[in-house]
């Protein structure tokens, strides 16, 4: 995630690149060449460090008074401890997804940030990828009518990185937490908060939750789901999709087809495939809170409250796939 984020602070006019951090001391070379992610540019990334700091203590780079942004792309499990010590330091804190590892300790967070001096935004980056944020505001405006039912699905193989963390699930949570929560959290974005879900599911690589499927009853009453896994075989690669059924029309989004991947049907109209020119998710998240710190204004797209609901709808699928009943939310 260091290397997605890194490409997308490269696209934002204004934001320079002023350190690195890693305590392991790897890539504080620049050189990033040997590092890739499910979704974005494959191209090889190699900082020039002449005017960038190299830390291997978060301690020393908390002190370094040149830095506005402090931006976490660390392991879960250390997302609570470097939070609330990057936001007692005063700066603006964008920390990536999940929150934390449980609720409790995002809420903590949470509470931390409506305190601090700093901004503080989780980057949940599906809220600013351009086919989500489209159908965002094809639901809230109703121009197809109202939903009828939605379905989001993100599923792929094990991690082929950070394996001693993601495949640990007491420290990532598994695939529950660290993947299916970009589509959690995009349920309750557009739906509001569940009354009650229902998930079944099943383990594979972490010990935790690796492959989920999760009915919510939202207040609208379309029919609404959401399957996320890294349970998949190897060679399976990495799939995200939506479909989204309105009264007067249905939308399909689908990356594998690349060009193609947003369609949409309307009754009487030929398919239309729609191609959207913008930034993907991550420089969308960088550059809208780029925009809130240089405006003195809090982010509302997403908060870090969002951020802790998320991780708590997570929590909450969890227990209905071992109790195998539905639970009531609110």
């Amino acid at each position: 995630m260091a290397v997605a984020h890194i490409r997308a602070y490269q696209q934002v006019e204004g934001v320079e690149i002023a350190a690195l951090c890693n305590p392991s001391g790897r890539h504080l070379d620049g050189d990033f060449s040997d590092v890739h992610g499910n979704v974005g540019s494959d191209e090889p990334v190699k900082l020039d460090m002449t005017d960038i700091a190299a830390y291997r203590s978060l301690d020393e780079l908390l002190a370094d008074e040149s830095i506005d942004l402090i931006d976490l792309t660390t392991p879960t499990f250390l997302h609570r401890e470097q939070a609330l010590a990057a936001l007692a330091s005063g700066k603006h804190v964008l920390c990536e997804k999940p929150l934390a590892r449980t609720g409790e300790e995002a809420r903590e967070i949470a509470e931390a940030a409506q305190n601090a001096k700093g901004f503080f935004m989780p980057a949940m980056c599906l809220r600013f990828w351009p086919e989500w944020t489209w159908v965002k505001e094809a639901i809230d405006d109703g121009r197809y009518g109202r939903v009828l039912s939605a379905r989001f699905r993100r599923v792929a193989e094990a991690p082929a990185w950070g394996q001693s963390t993601f495949l640990d699930g007491k420290k990532s949570g598994g695939a529950l937490l660290d993947l299916h929560i970009h589509d959690a959290d995009f349920v309750r974005f557009c739906f509001g908060e569940p009354k009650s879900i229902y998930a079944q599911g099943h383990t594979k690589v972490s010990g935790e939750i690796d492959h989920v499927l999760a009915q919510y009853e939202v207040d609208c009453g379309a029919a609404v789901s959401a399957e996320g896994s890294w349970a998949m075989t190897e060679g399976f690669g990495f799939s995200m999709e939506y479909t989204v059924n309105f009264e007067r029309a249905t939308v399909d989004f689908d990356n594998t087809r690349e060009e193609d991947c947003l369609k949409i049907f309307e009754k009487g109209k030929e398919p239309e495939t729609l191609k959207l020119d913008a930034p993907d998710g991550y420089a969308g998240q960088i550059a809208y809170f780029a925009n809130c710190i240089r405006e003195g204004r809090a982010p509302s797209t997403v908060t870090a409250a969002d951020g802790a609901g998320s991780v708590e709808l997570c929590e909450a699928a969890g227990r209905s796939i071992k109790c195998g009943e539905l639970v009531t939310l609110r």
